[in-house]
C-alpha cells in the first residue's frame, strides 16, 4: 500500500488521551478487517504513539508487525504568526 493508496480510515491520530484509548482504536481497526493501521503523532504525543504501538503488538495483536516508521519535522505557525518546528512520527502496523 503506497501513500497514494492509503485511506484515511486506517489512520489513527494520537493526541492527549491515555495510550490505551489509541490501542483500542488500533485493535478495532484490525478486527474490522484492516491489514494495515497507521499511527500518527506530533510533538509530545510521539511517546504516546510509541506506547500504543508497543502495547498493541505485545498484548493484543501478537501477530502485528511494525512495517515502517517514518519520522520528520513539520513547520507549524501559531496565533502570533511565529513558526516553530515540531517533530512527527508515523508508525505502520501490519497483520
Amino acid at each position: 500500500m503506497t501513500a497514494k493508496e492509503e485511506s484515511e480510515e486506517n489512520v489513527i491520530y494520537v493526541g492527549n488521551k491515555p495510550p490505551m484509548s489509541y490501542v483500542l482504536a488500533v485493535v478495532t481497526q484490525f478486527n474490522s478487517g484492516s491489514s494495515e493501521v497507521i499511527i500518527k503523532a506530533r510533538g509530545r504525543a510521539i511517546s504516546r504513539a510509541v506506547d500504543a504501538a508497543e502495547i498493541t503488538r505485545n498484548r493484543f495483536v501478537q501477530d502485528a508487525k511494525i512495517k515502517e516508521i517514518r519520522i520528520g519535522t513539520e513547520a507549524i505557525t501559531n496565533e502570533e504568526g511565529r513558526t516553530s518546528n515540531v517533530s512527527s512520527i508515523e508508525i505502520s502496523l501490519t497483520k
